[in-house]
């Protein structure tokens, strides 16, 4: 039962904060969409709408950005929990838009506008955390990009329907003026007719190819990448570990803590020479070379103990040139620059100690201590 609860609690500082950030993403997207949903079940309990522009001016005009940006919350989630960085991106612009929309759109809620400003300043301080290249997350941006785009030309055209040659009037209509005007193909059979409607195809159309080049890169970009990575590096790739335990050699007593430290819900590395038999699971994790080179791992050592007792030297010197300083020179103006002199070389100092501590705990790791 204590290893149960052990891995419940590893599992639960693994979602810190990637999968807290991505759940308040959700409840913040079914918070924005929740006036909207509203007002269309109160509308499906009586009669429908006769027409597009009737739908679109009982709901407002901004009702279909706030649920677009609901929408893409949502989806945007899945990125989060992924670590992706364009998930993290489009989850800040999605954020700003939620929030001015909260604060100026028809359907007004300050606090919900503060919650989001709150969300997207976690997601600020967490940046470090959205490192990875997601194929998952840049499929969901193409998803989310070519949908809300889709949505903008149907609706936008039915609203602007009189404003064509032939009028548009219906969905099936809208949709295939949408996907011609997106593709850039332009038939011709549909022809606007007014400024407002031309400017309207035109932003189609720029904004057409703008979303198709980049829902492109964000699918292939991950792809290239990491086929280039491996090319680059001959297809080793570079495994980080932390809060681990280092296991090395196959002893009978290494294999007893071993077992025990993955019975109690540890996470431990094993290091074996090669050709040496053992007896270790499958799918322990387990590294197969040389752990360490004794006599260059000692020399190591060695030079990290001269650096930190240089920095001590250094110390006690500076201290003997200070104290000769004030005993000798009077005027202000050099007393200052021999200060500031002295100031440099503690600074100098202290940089030393701390190469010295990292000399140390390299060597210390690559001894085979506790990472």
């Amino acid at each position: 039962m204590n290893a149960f609860a052990r891995r419940l609690r590893g599992y639960a500082r693994g979602l810190v904060p990637h999968g807290y950030l991505a759940l308040l993403l959700v409840l913040d997207g079914l918070l924005l969409v929740r006036p909207v949903a509203q007002k269309a079940l109160e509308h499906a309990r009586g009669n429908w709408f006769d027409d597009w522009i009737t739908l679109i001016n009982a709901f407002g005009v901004l009702a279909l950005p706030q649920a677009l940006a609901a929408t893409g919350l949502t989806m945007m989630s899945f990125g989060i929990a992924l670590r992706a960085r364009v998930a993290w991106v489009l989850s800040l612009v999605l954020l700003a838009g939620a929030a001015s929309i909260c604060l100026w759109g028809d359907y007004r809620s300050h606090a919900l506008a503060a919650f989001s400003i709150a969300l997207a300043c976690a997601l600020i301080y967490y940046w470090r955390r959205f490192d990875r290249a997601s194929i998952a997350a840049g499929s969901l941006f193409a998803f989310l990009s070519i949908g809300s785009l889709i949505v903008y030309a149907v609706f936008g055209s039915l609203y602007l329907g009189d404003d064509f040659a032939p009028p548009i009037h219906n969905l099936v209509t809208a949709f295939y003026f949408s996907i011609v005007s997106m593709s850039t193909v332009g038939y011709g059979d549909i022809v606007p007719h007014s400024d407002t409607a031309r400017l309207f195809t035109a932003s189609i159309i720029v904004l057409g190819i703008t979303v198709f080049a980049t829902s492109i890169s964000a699918v292939i970009g991950p792809v290239i990448g990491g086929h280039l990575k491996r090319i680059v590096k001959g297809g080793i790739s570079n495994v980080t570990r932390k809060n681990h335990y280092l296991i090395v050699g196959a002893s009978p007593l290494a294999h007893s803590v071993y077992a025990g430290l993955v019975k109690r819900g540890y996470t431990a590395t094993v290091i074996v020479a090669p050709n040496t038999p053992h007896t270790y699971p499958d799918e322990a994790d387990l590294i197969v070379g040389d752990a360490s080179d004794t006599a260059d791992n000692d020399s190591f050592l060695a030079a990290s103990w001269n650096v930190l007792r240089s920095e001590r030297q250094c110390d006690e010197l500076l201290r003997t040139a200070r104290r000769a300083i004030l005993a000798v020179v009077r005027d202000a103006p050099a007393l200052m620059l021999a200060n500031d002199l002295a100031s440099t070389l503690e600074l100098a100092s202290d940089r030393l100690l701390v190469a010295g501590y990292a000399l140390r705990d390299v060597a210390f790791g690559k001894a085979g201590a506790r990472t």
